[in-house]
């Protein structure tokens, strides 16, 4: 960020060198969403960055009842009723398994840690979406990984790339985020997520599945894992309390083949013991004297009212100057403006109009990303500020638009 509490076009600012450390660091690239939110805590600033609930969806935590040794050192795999509910959940999704599969992590974020730990070296091939999840490219990136891109669309991911990807010598596991995918909200149809464990079969490679949005749904799809469709081949799944419950827990799960376990529960002994006993008790609190499909028939209702709006105010203010597909489920739109514009440079202008979005280069694995894609929350502002955050952005946009052409006549002259 410059003097003015700008992010310089989101990138990295040079840092002091400081002796000694691990060349990883080198690698280890600030989170962009996390920057961006850092300028947006002003109120006067609409946000339409972070994968945020919101506020009034959170349920409220009171009158929970702790056990007594709740602060006590406890297992590392998580406690037990919260494991049986997980697996219970999962196999109610799709995908068959029992609670000695589940370990409870500090967020999602650490079960990609974890994965990383588990299958990285300097080198080791890694498949994934393009685009896809910035903070597991950001960790990825951090281990050394040799990211390998798979185009993903509506129609879901190519399969005919991702078999020469898996087929690479080097590859070694392929992360995979099938159910309302994050950034572009994509949901694999049925077809084309069987042919993908097909390949990642054959391939005998580790499938790593993000379904952090998958019960997001809002239009009644109920999409079956694609580690549901594996026989042969190893597999975690990452799952999330965030969205749906409480972030400020920070407690998420994997669960994984049987073969992988053992593994798992060594590495997350060596990064943090165990996640907070206080927490997972209070989530139990929760689920045992709440509703849970009550709130998430809740949190579908609003999100898909916002999603609803979302898509209105962009008819209504870009126009045919924006790309973008009604998102099934999930909490983003992704968005391409027309006009040749940097998203990463309009971003700027942006914050100065007091709103802000996440600029899509970040979201690709590769350096020749393209930068007319943006993606934008809509969870988390009002319906209010979805409308006024949109027409702020849109006038961004129109100057920008305008001043390009201006310059671009100059040059023709």
């Amino acid at each position: 960020m410059d003097d003015e509490g700008h992010l310089e076009r989101f990138h990295d600012r040079p840092e002091p060198a400081v002796p000694g450390l691990a060349a990883r660091c080198d690698r280890l690239g600030s989170s962009v969403v996390r920057d961006i939110l850092r300028l947006t805590t002003r109120k006067d600033v609409i946000s339409f960055c972070g994968g945020l609930p919101a506020p009034e969806v959170l349920p409220a935590v009171e009158g929970a009842s702790l056990p007594r040794d709740a602060g006590q050192y406890g297992a590392t795999e998580g406690e037990t009723p919260l494991r049986e509910w997980v697996a219970q959940h999962l196999t109610r999704l799709g995908r068959p398994c029992r609670a000695e599969q589940v370990l409870i992590t500090s967020g999602a974020q650490q079960g990609l840690d974890l994965c990383a730990r588990l299958l990285l070296d300097e080198g080791t091939g890694m498949v994934c979406e393009a685009p896809t999840y910035l903070a597991a490219l950001q960790v990825f990136r951090l281990f050394g990984a040799r990211l390998q891109p798979v185009a993903v669309t509506p129609e879901g991911i190519d399969l005919e790339r991702l078999w020469r990807q898996l087929d690479r010598p080097e590859t070694r596991a392929a992360y995979l985020v099938p159910t309302f995918q994050n950034p572009g909200a994509h949901c694999y149809p049925e077809a084309n997520r069987r042919s993908a464990a097909d390949a990642i079969d054959a391939s005998g490679r580790v499938l790593i599945e993000d379904g952090a949005y998958a019960e997001l749904s809002y239009e009644g799809t109920q999409a079956t894992p694609v580690c549901g469709y594996l026989r042969r081949a190893p597999w975690l799944y990452l799952g999330s309390f965030s969205k749906i419950l409480m972030p400020g827990l920070r407690l998420g799960y994997m669960v994984a083949d049987e073969r992988l376990v053992p593994h798992l529960v060594r590495l997350k002994q060596a990064a943090d013991l165990h996640s907070s006993r206080v927490g997972q008790y209070l989530l139990l609190d929760w689920l045992e004297r709440n509703d849970y499909d009550q709130q998430l028939r809740w949190a579908r209702t609003v999100y898909r009212e916002r999603r609803d709006l979302m898509a209105a105010g962009l008819d209504r203010h870009f126009g045919d100057a924006a790309r973008w597909s009604l998102p099934g489920g999930g909490l983003f739109f992704w968005v391409a403006l027309d006009g040749g514009l940097d998203t990463g440079v309009l971003l700027d202008a942006a914050l100065d109009a007091n709103v802000a979005y996440t600029p899509g280069a970040a979201f690709f694995p590769t350096e020749d990303a393209p930068v007319h894609w943006l993606r934008l929350n809509f969870s988390h502002p009002s319906p209010r500020a979805i409308e006024t955050g949109l027409a702020r952005l849109a006038s961004v946009y129109e100057s920008a638009v305008a001043r390009s052409k201006h310059a671009n006549s100059l040059l023709s002259d």
